[in-house]
C-alpha cells in the first residue's frame, strides 16, 4: 500500500521560505518522497524585503541591493536556477567607501577591513582618526587577549581593543550600521565573529590582519569570477521570481494571512480566514513576534523566548537625478555617517555607480537610509517628509540642489532583527525548546544570519531537517 503523504506548510514567502520550499521540492523529486508542500504568504507578492521597482528606466531596490559572494549559498542557488548569466558585478574600479567626517566625505583608508587596518601608510595618513586615536588603535598590538569567551557587545569589544575613537568613527557607522542597530547592544559573536576569532588566534586584531595579508600575499592569487557583491541585471526581485517559477510542485498561496497554529493529533493545524491546513510539519519564517503569537497558546515559554528578539524600523529613500545636476563625481559605492555627525540619515549608496544599468543614460540613482535603533521615529513620517530629509542631507553633503526626477520610499517597520549580546545562546535555547515539538521549524533572518546567502542556507538546512524528520525512526508527533 502506498504510504500516506506527509504535509508540510511553510509560512512566510521571503527568501528563506522560498528557499526552503525550493530545496525541499528538489529532495522530494530526487528521492521520490511522499511529501506535499504548501507555502503561505500574507502579502500579495513573494520576496519579503527583496523588492525591485522600475520607474522611468531606473531600477530601484527597496531592500537589499546585492548579496555577498564570500558566502557561497546565493551563487549556488543562482547556478541551480540557471540564472548566473543575469548576475552583474560591482564597478571594477570605483569601489571607494566614504565616511562623513566633520561634514566632509573622506575615503576609508586603503587596506581597511571594516574597522581594522592591514596597511600602515594609508592608516597613518588618513585624517579620519586623530594622532591620539591612531596611537590608541596601535595599542591593540600590546593589549592581551581576553581570557573569557563570553559574548560582548560590538562597542565593548572595539572600545577594549581599538579605543573610543575607532568605535565612533568606524565600528558604529559600519558594523552596527549593517544591522541598523546599537553598537552597545549588538553581539560581536553573532554579527562579526571573524574579529573575535582574530583576537583568539593572534591576540591582536591589527597583528592578525597584517599576518593574514602577508599570508595571502605569499600565495598565488586566486582568480574569482565574481566581485565581493553581486546583483541581478533586472534587480533582486528577479531571483525571487526565478525561485517562484521553479516551485511547480509546491502549492503557493499569496495574500493569505495565517491566523493561528494549533496542535492536533499527530501534527498541526494552520488556520487562515475561512480555511485550515493540516500539517505534519510547519516551517515558520516570519518575524519572531508573529511566530510567538501563534505558538503562545500551546508553548508560552517558547513564545516568551521568541519575543526577546527585538527589531528596529528603517526606511530607504531612492532619488534619481540628471547627472549634470549632481556636482559630486560619485566615484565609489557611497558613504556611512558616524552618529556624532548629527545627521538624519545613516548612510547612502550610489546605486548607479555600484551596479551598471540602475539609472538611464545621463542620470544617477542615489539611495539613502533612515531610522534604525537611534532614530526610529523618523520612519513614522510620511513619504514627502522622508524625501525632504533625504534631499536636504544630500544637498548638504553632495551639493545636490536639483529636484529629483524620481523619488521612491520604502518602509520596513520592525523588520530588522537585532542580534543583541547573547544572541547565539538565545537561539540555541529557542531551538532546544522548539525541538520538543517535532515538525516545528523556526528559521529566517532573526536566527542565524540576516544576509540573503544566510537565509538561503537556512532554507537548505531546514529542507534537510524535514526530510530527516520523515525518515524511518524519526519522531513524528508533536508533544
Amino acid at each position: 500500500m502506498e504510504a500516506a503523504k506527509k504535509k508540510v506548510v511553510i509560512i512566510g514567502g521571503g527568501i528563506t521560505g522560498l528557499s526552503t520550499a525550493y530545496f525541499l521540492q528538489e529532495k522530494i523529486r530526487a528521492g521520490g518522497l511522499p511529501i506535499d508542500c504548501t507555502l503561505i504568504e500574507a502579502e500579495s507578492r513573494f520576496g519579503g524585503k527583496m523588492i525591485t521597482e522600475r520607474a522611468d528606466d531606473f531600477i530601484i531596490e527597496g531592500g537589499p541591493d546585492s548579496f555577498i559572494t564570500q558566502k557561497p549559498w546565493g551563487l549556488e542557488l543562482c547556478r541551480k536556477l540557471g540564472i548566473t548569466d543575469r548576475l552583474i558585478q560591482t564597478h571594477p574600479t570605483d569601489k571607494a567607501v566614504y565616511i562623513l567626517s566633520r561634514g566632509k566625505l573622506v575615503p576609508l583608508p586603503e587596506g581597511f577591513n571594516l574597522m581594522v587596518p592591514s596597511r600602515v601608510t594609508p592608516f597613518l595618513l588618513t585624517p579620519l582618526v586623530s594622532p591620539l586615536g591612531k596611537a590608541r588603535m596601535g595599542l591593540d598590538l600590546l593589549i592581551p587577549r581576553k581570557d573569557s569567551e563570553e559574548d560582548e557587545s560590538i562597542a565593548s569589544f572595539v572600545r577594549r581593543r581599538l579605543g573610543e575613537e575607532a568605535l565612533a568613527q568606524f565600528a558604529e557607522p559600519i558594523l552596527a550600521g549593517i544591522y541598523a542597530g546599537d553598537a552597545e547592544k549588538l553581539s560581536m559573536k553573532a554579527t562579526f565573529p571573524q574579529f573575535a576569532q582574530l583576537e583568539r588566534t593572534h591576540g591582536s586584531l591589527v597583528w592578525g590582519m597584517w599576518m593574514r595579508r602577508r599570508s595571502t600575499a605569499k600565495q598565488p592569487p586566486k582568480k574569482s569570477d565574481w566581485s565581493l557583491f553581486v546583483s541581478l541585471r533586472e534587480g533582486l526581485s528577479s531571483l525571487v521570481e526565478a525561485v517562484r517559477n521553479r516551485l511547480d510542485g509546491t502549492t503557493l498561496l499569496s495574500g493569505r494571512r495565517v491566523t493561528g497554529i494549533s496542535l492536533r493529533e499527530g501534527g498541526y493545524e494552520v488556520a487562515l480566514p475561512g480555511e485550515s491546513h493540516r500539517a505534519d510539519a510547519v516551517v515558520i519564517t516570519t518575524q519572531t513576534g508573529t511566530a510567538a503569537g501563534w505558538i503562545e497558546e500551546w508553548d508560552p515559554s517558547l513564545a516568551k523566548q521568541l519575543r526577546e528578539i527585538q527589531y528596529v524600523s528603517t526606511a530607504t529613500v531612492s532619488l534619481g537625478f540628471e547627472k549634470k545636476e549632481v556636482p559630486h563625481p560619485l566615484r565609489g559605492f557611497g558613504f556611512v555617517i558616524p552618529r556624532r555627525e548629527g545627521r538624519k540619515i545613516m548612510a547612502s549608496t550610489w546605486s548607479s555607480t555600484k551596479f551598471p544599468g540602475r539609472a538611464p543614460e545621463g542620470h544617477v540613482l542615489i539611495r539613502t537610509f533612515l531610522g534604525g535603533a537611534h532614530q526610529e521615529a523618523l520612519v513614522e513620517q510620511d513619504d514627502a517628509a522622508l524625501i525632504s530629509i533625504a534631499r536636504q542631507e544630500l544637498q548638504s553633503i553632495l551639493g545636490i540642489r536639483a529636484e529629483p526626477v524620481v523619488a521612491k520610499v520604502f518602509r520596513w517597520i520592525k523588520a530588522n532583527p537585532q542580534y543583541h549580546v547573547g544572541h547565539l545562546d538565545r537561539i540555541a535555547e529557542i531551538e532546544k525548546r522548539a525541538a520538543q515539538h517535532p515538525g516545528l521549524f523556526l528559521t529566517g533572518a532573526a536566527y542565524r544570519g540576516v544576509g540573503i546567502p544566510d537565509c538561503i542556507h537556512q532554507g537548505m538546512e531546514t529542507a534537510e531537517k524535514i526530510v530527516h524528520l520523515f525518515s524511518p525512526g524519526a519522531p513524528s508527533k508533536p508533544r
